[in-house]
């Protein structure tokens, strides 16, 4: 039996040593400096997975199950980490487990209300909060943006920062950005579009963006409303209703709403909304500025995330029957 004892113990011997290589051994990293990016909703198998497929870590195996043991996996925060020159996986453990990413990460969602990015730097844990108690009029001042109003004129993205930067600098940066795609939407856009600054460009992409998501789908909610506007006709959009009606929404908008007059209410004004409903991102600026070749009038949602088009009214009853009210065939 003694063979056996030893057999055993040299491969445990060796299963320390191959886990201790693992572990320990440093590796050299692609690139100097090596940046890993934490997403916000990235967990850390993900992270193990691309740091695996990039020769980083030599098992993602073992490295999920130590970030397990650890609580690792519970803690890490999202962000971006750099290493300088060759890097262990226990090290990288570690700096994920101290918290303290070299830079934090902020991501703004397209189609987010900028109430919503406003609430999301408020709580942000590694943020100054430098425009508590500030009204949006207040912060647009501070970053020297002209416009009155706040709403879709911050870019909706994900913003690095080193943490402990002020709010107001996240901000700008947002602006900025949106000023730069903007302008680089509206110098690039269809000629015969019936708006007449870049502001009200960003007013229709917002419309877009807030009326879908699906990429088929968006030059042709572009082409309605731009065909709309053209031939005078009401927007007739939801979204436009449901933020005019700010607190007073709770989930089901009625009949007595789309009646009801508000500035954004496109059932009963005419033309573009007064100011952007939402943060629209690239693919919705992109389809507005260049809608689809159609003479489509009305959209109506399928159920599964598309949307029906049509040419006439009573084509568009036909698929209201079908697809809302689910009397058709």
């Amino acid at each position: 039996m003694k063979w056996l004892t030893r057999l055993v113990l040299a491969a445990f011997l060796l299963a320390v040593v191959w886990l201790s290589w693992v572990v320990f051994v440093p590796i050299e990293p692609p690139a100097t400096p090596y940046t890993i990016t934490v997403g916000p909703s990235r967990t850390l198998s993900q992270v193990a997975t691309s740091l695996k497929q990039e020769g980083v870590v030599r098992s993602r195996g073992v490295m999920v199950l130590l970030a397990r043991l650890q609580g690792t996996d519970r803690r890490i925060k999202a962000g971006q980490y750099r290493f300088n020159g060759s890097i262990s996986l226990w090290g990288i453990l570690q700096r994920f487990a101290e918290g303290n990413p070299d830079e934090a990460s902020a991501t703004v969602v397209e189609g987010w209300t900028f109430r919503q990015f406003r609430n999301l730097l408020d709580q942000h844990p590694d943020v100054t909060h430098d425009t508590a108690g500030l009204s949006d009029g207040e912060i647009l001042a501070r970053i020297g943006a002209s416009e009155p109003h706040p709403e879709g004129l911050f870019f909706p993205s994900t913003y690095y920062f080193t943490p402990g930067s002020s709010d107001l600098d996240i901000y700008r940066r947002a602006y900025v950005t949106m000023q730069r795609k903007l302008a680089e939407a509206w110098q690039g856009r269809n000629s015969t579009l019936p708006v007449s600054s870049p502001y009200q460009l960003l007013t229709l992409a917002s419309l877009v963006e807030k009326e879908t998501a699906r990429p088929q789908d968006r030059t042709m909610i572009a082409a309605v409303f731009v065909n709309r506007l053209n031939k005078s006709m009401r927007l007739q959009t939801d979204p436009a209703v449901i933020y005019g009606m700010g607190d007073a929404y709770h989930g089901n908008i009625t009949k007595a709403d789309l009646r009801r007059d508000t500035p954004y209410n496109t059932y009963t004004r005419n033309g573009l909304t007064p100011t952007p409903i939402a943060l629209p991102g690239s693919a919705a600026l992109a389809a507005a500025a260049h809608p689809a070749a159609s003479d489509v009038l009305y959209f109506v949602a399928r159920g599964d995330g598309s949307s029906y088009f049509s040419q006439t009214l009573d084509q568009h009853n036909d698929a209201v029957r079908k697809y809302i009210l689910k009397k058709g065939n």
